[in-house]
């Protein structure tokens, strides 16, 4: 049986690489062939599923589309620009801006968000948005591992992990995960401002955009103000996170359609959830909880050890460092998915606190994707919205800031993690 869920596995992640466009329907086959062939008992199938990320997923993903609508983060990217001197302090203060935003919101939407201001910034000033929009992508990548909701990713860690809003600021009287991105942050910003150092064109000031409800606002500030309340709740439901982010949002559609009388408004806010995100990670978890009822992952976990020899820190490095190859290449949320219960076996087997491995997965994983153009959903996105434009961006082109930018952020947060949590 073992065997048996090992070739299913293999096989699944193998066509998750070479046909991207289908995965969600790949890992809900897989899913099923792990319950037909009895690995999984059909009545226990939809407990591998982690309710509470999927909710989380969903609704956060609505709020940010009501938000966007809202065209409030454009108009905060204006009011950013008109204190700039000129345009490389431009495109790091939009980076900066890009990463913030990230921070709460999906990192495709972040550039979904922020990209136009950056092509309209270049227009004016008759420059190329190329490296412009390069660095909103990657500094978005960056910041999604920073709290809670900034990356699919950081709320797989938040499930698996048991982690709230507030354990990825502070963490059993330790700096969190957010002081761990922020110093690579800035690591970064002396790589950004030596890649434009010739960029001194001055910036005139830009139309500001107009916001007419500011309600979408309120409502994202108000799920990241209820998710830090309910962390200081004992013994919650474990799909309270999930419940708090699906309420808000529905709040926001019933807002929306009282104030346009427009089921169209609804129904495009509705159309803006990821549902194929949403059907994959359901599928992964199920395909994940198949093989680690047959013992697969524990196995994974023994050799992880065996190759670091038992040591704590080549096993912390190799996790890291393989964790950022990989994300350069496939996509993350399939990849966290699978390690996370793997890191919880290395753990268990040196009888260890995990969460120095958790930090080390998430860092290396969330970071990695900034490595090559295709590595991240937000670099794809960047690099279509570019395309649109009549910019054709080449790998090298891409690389020459996404290389420089990630080694430097993964290095000082490889460092910090290990001196935190050692």
């Amino acid at each position: 049986m073992k065997i048996t869920a090992m070739i299913i596995f293999i096989t699944t992640y193998i066509l998750l690489l070479i046909f991207p466009k289908i995965r969600a329907y790949i890992a809900l086959l897989s899913a099923s062939i792990f319950v037909f062939i009895g690995i999984i008992p059909a009545g226990k199938c939809l407990t591998f599923v982690d309710w509470n990320v999927i909710l989380m997923i969903t609704g956060t993903m609505g709020i940010v589309s009501l938000f966007i609508e809202s065209k409030m983060p454009a108009l905060l990217a204006d009011l950013l620009i008109e204190k700039t001197p000129n345009v490389k302090w431009a495109i790091i203060a939009l980076s900066l801006f890009a990463g913030f935003i990230s921070a709460f919101i999906d990192n495709v939407a972040t550039v979904l968000m922020i990209a136009p201001v950056a092509l309209n910034i270049a227009k004016k000033l008759k420059v190329s948005p190329v490296p412009s929009i390069i660095a909103i992508a990657v500094s978005s990548n960056l910041q999604g591992a920073a709290t809670l909701v900034g990356d699919t990713t950081s709320i797989l860690l938040g499930g698996y992990g048991n982690l709230d809003f507030l354990d990825f600021f502070f963490f059993k009287n330790k700096p969190g995960m957010f002081w761990i991105v922020q110093a690579g942050a800035i690591s970064s910003i002396f790589v950004l401002m030596y890649i434009f150092k010739d960029y001194t064109k001055p910036v005139k000031s830009i139309s500001r955009t107009i916001v007419k409800d500011y309600f979408p606002t309120v409502l994202l500030i108000g799920m990241i103000i209820l998710l830090i309340f309910v962390s200081f709740i004992p013994d919650k439901p474990s799909i309270t996170n999930g419940m708090i982010c699906v309420v808000l949002f529905y709040i926001g559609l019933v807002n929306s359609f009282y104030k346009s009388k427009d089921l169209g408004i609804v129904l495009k806010a509705l159309r803006e959830i990821d549902y194929y995100t949403v059907l994959l990670l359901a599928g992964l978890f199920v395909v994940v909880g198949g093989i680690t009822e047959a013992g697969v992952i524990e196995d994974i976990s023994k050799i992880f050890v065996t190759i670091s020899k038992d040591n704590i820190f080549a096993i912390y490095s190799l996790l890291v460092w393989a964790s950022v190859f990989f994300s350069a290449f496939i996509d993350n949320i399939p990849y966290v998915a699978t390690m996370l219960p793997v890191t919880t076996g290395i753990a268990k087997i040196l009888n260890i606190d995990p969460y120095i491995l958790y930090f080390g997965l998430l860092s290396g994983a969330t970071l990695g994707g900034n490595l090559t153009p295709i590595g991240a959903s937000a670099n794809i996105t960047a690099l279509g919205i570019l395309r649109k434009n009549g910019y054709e961006v080449s790998n090298r082109e891409f690389m020459k800031i996404g290389v420089p930018f990630t080694l430097t952020a993964v290095t000082v947060g490889y460092i910090l993690i290990w001196f935190i949590w050692r």
